[in-house]
């Protein structure tokens, strides 16, 4: 994700806070600062730091229990509405998904036992209004232990709201997942925490709750962003790479050069070329590569001196989505094809997104004609 930086690194997953991280670090300060002046900023902002590192706890344990099962994690972001943990790829299974959500709200129950046990209950439980306490008990250790229980008690609750991009909204489609089509269960979990998101909404709005109001916003478009990714990988999974790789692609040889390169871009709406000697593929040079040479070096370069060797290598049988989780599990955004040893040709992320283009176009028709049968004749 952009805009942010690796602060550490965790059973092979990167865990990287985004710039904008440090606004609720502030936020933190002013709200225990105001009350009791400079010892309070520096408690809030430790509070907020606690606070995330529950975060980044609850995130891990979606992170590990997706690597036992076998999917890759690119990293764990964290924001100042809470973490993220990127997959590599969206699980495949109903239960797959249902133990990876899960697994997140439960290391916080974890957590949250451990502190009610730390401070007792009675303390503990004596109020779960968070701004209470804080007007109630000046900075200190008891009053630390404390906030963060209440923190983790509601981070459980909050999470298990039955709407994406919750943890919730993903237990529910997985259950839904089980008895239904995976398609028709996105669809129920998505309508279900979009009117969820409307309801937060329009709650924060008569309660003058700004956060909760920026809550449901967050929830609504992430509910929205699940319902297209999942009619993305229905239709994705129905095409394999072989029929959507560019078969007439031009293509460059090892005497070539990146003027070459340029007329090839200026003239044509292909972006990546193939290097080939005879029916080998040696490298891939693609536009941002070609830009960078001409950004760098005033020379018309030979194109073996800009293309990568390096490159992803994919099989033809391989359906669009599962090249395109490939693509995003190794960073790459252009993919050889391969029919064993005999190289084929380029398919790149555009090509996928406009594969994808044409065959909602295609449903959509098959919509019409079957809500239209006269259409059809």
């Amino acid at each position: 994700m952009g805009w942010s930086f690796s602060i550490a690194k965790v059973a092979g997953i990167s865990i990287k806070v985004h710039v904008t991280f440090f606004l609720i670090l502030v936020l933190g300060a002013v709200q225990w600062g105001v009350p009791y002046g400079a010892t309070g900023a520096v408690f809030g902002v430790i509070l907020m730091i606690l606070l995330f590192v529950c975060v980044t706890l609850h995130e891990l344990g979606h992170s590990i229990v997706a690597q036992r099962l076998g999917i890759p994690v690119r990293e764990i972001v964290l924001l100042p509405l809470g973490g993220v943990a990127l997959l590599s790829r969206n699980p495949t299974k109903a239960w797959h998904e249902l133990v990876i959500a899960a697994a997140g709200p439960l290391v916080n129950v974890v957590i949250a036992a451990i502190l009610f046990a730390a401070t007792g209950a009675a303390s503990a439980l004596g109020s779960l209004d968070g701004q209470a306490l804080q007007q109630e008990a000046p900075p200190s250790l008891s009053s630390l232990l404390i906030w963060l229980l209440q923190a983790n008690i509601f981070l459980v609750l909050f999470n298990l709201i039955p709407a994406f991009p919750l943890d919730g909204g993903r237990i529910f489609r997985a259950l839904l997942s089980m008895v239904l089509a995976p398609r028709t269960a996105t669809r129920i979990a998505v309508a279900i925490g979009q009117a969820i998101a409307i309801l937060l909404g329009v709650f924060g709005v008569s309660s003058g709750n700004f956060s909760l109001v920026l809550v449901a916003i967050f929830i609504f478009f992430g509910a929205g962003q699940e319902n297209a990714e999942g009619q993305a990988r229905t239709m994705l999974i129905t095409k394999r790479v072989g029929d959507a790789y560019n078969r007439y692609a031009l293509t460059l040889e090892i005497g070539d050069r990146v003027s070459k390169v340029v007329d090839y871009i200026l003239t044509s709406y292909q972006p990546d070329f193939a290097v080939v000697q005879g029916s080998k593929l040696l490298g891939i040079v693609t536009r941002d590569d070609v830009l960078q040479a001409l950004a760098s070096d005033p020379r018309d370069l030979f194109v073996t001196g800009v293309m990568r060797r390096e490159f992803l290598r994919v099989a033809p049988s391989l359906t669009l989505d599962e090249v395109r989780e490939q693509m995003a599990e190794q960073k790459a955004r252009v993919a050889a094809v391969y029919d064993g040893e005999a190289y084929l040709g380029l398919v790149s992320a555009e090509d996928i997104a406009e594969a994808l283009a044409v065959l909602a176009f295609q449903q959509r028709q098959d919509e019409l004609r079957k809500q239209n049968p006269d259409l059809a004749t």
